[in-house]
């Protein structure tokens, strides 16, 4: 093409097209001239471009961050997957033959771990996501029907700030009626963005941000519980807890934690499934109320069988 058919095409000057070519030409790409009448400039036949900066190590890192179940995030996999297939496009031959060797020797965060204790992933709605994602991008209000355990479904409209994902559950960071909110994705039954304009501010620090909401949360009524656990139930205990405020190695393959729990109830339903996995060091109102309920099936246990 000419350089005033390129500029008519680009919606530039020609002066413009003959100053890019010539930026083009001295990057590496191989832009030539023909001379002549039905002459122009060309691209050599068969060039691929390279993406700029991106080595084999850097490739391999994408291509890490997006396996397993980390394309699921937010909503993103087909992008990501679009995304991955745009970088392999873009690498030289010789570093997508070893990339595709490489990238199948990692594997992230397989459903089964060794335990063969299955994940089971949290499930949101893609017509949710898909409205919740939209509102925090374009910053827009949003409004939705949320259904929390232990209290009615109802409707929240919010300013949104953020998503986060933690241990494969999904949060919205919100304000609502200038009151910091945090809801969980999977409890969302239907979202929708609205026309207005979200109240929130122009610079988010989401790390900042959810520090501060944890320590809140963890300040908030929950049962404090300090209990020994074997390593090998420890994630066991942990899916159970609404939060972890410290963790440290014990002796002989046990760690100790100081976890919360929603009330008393939750924590002895919890530490219970453990059995002798466990043990309540403290409060003494936890441990005497698991005692009790062990001696109550000691007592069912007792006796003879009874005729049926």
């Amino acid at each position: 093409m000419t350089a005033d058919q390129l500029a008519n095409e680009l919606e530039v000057s020609s002066r413009t097209v003959l100053r890019d070519i010539d930026a083009l030409s001295s990057a590496g790409v191989p832009v030539y001239a023909d001379r002549g009448r039905h002459g122009g400039y060309s691209l050599l036949p068969g060039f691929r471009t390279e993406l700029t900066g991106l080595n084999h190590d850097e490739a391999l890192a994408l291509f890490t961050a997006g396996a397993g179940r980390a394309g699921t995030v937010f909503g993103l996999s087909a992008p990501l997957a679009s995304a991955m297939r745009k970088v392999v496009d873009a690498l030289p031959d010789g570093h997508r033959t070893s990339l595709d060797d490489a990238a199948a020797r990692f594997l992230v965060e397989p459903e089964i771990d060794l335990l063969s204790r299955r994940a089971i992933p949290e499930h949101v709605a893609e017509t949710v996501m898909n409205e919740v994602r939209a509102a925090v991008l374009t910053g827009r209000r949003l409004r939705f029907d949320y259904a929390a355990p232990g209290v009615p479904r109802g409707r929240r409209t919010v300013d949104p700030i953020g998503l986060v994902t933690v241990r494969g559950r999904s949060y919205l960071l919100a304000i609502k009626a200038g009151e910091d909110r945090t809801y969980r994705l999977s409890r969302i039954l239907s979202a929708a963005v609205l026309p207005d304009a979200a109240e929130r501010p122009a610079q988010v620090d989401l790390d900042r941000i959810w520090a501060e909401r944890t320590a809140r949360f963890l300040s908030e009524d929950h049962i404090a519980v300090d209990v020994r656990v074997r390593s090998s139930r420890r994630d066991e205990l942990l899916d159970a807890a609404r939060a972890v405020r410290s963790e440290e190695n014990a002796e002989n393959d046990w760690v100790r934690l100081d976890v919360a729990f929603e009330d008393l109830r939750h924590a002895s339903w919890a530490v219970w499934q453990l059995g002798s996995d466990a043990e309540v060091l403290a409060p003494e109102t936890l441990r005497i109320e698991l005692r009790d309920r062990a001696l109550r099936l000691v007592t069912r246990y007792s006796g003879p069988t009874p005729e049926v």
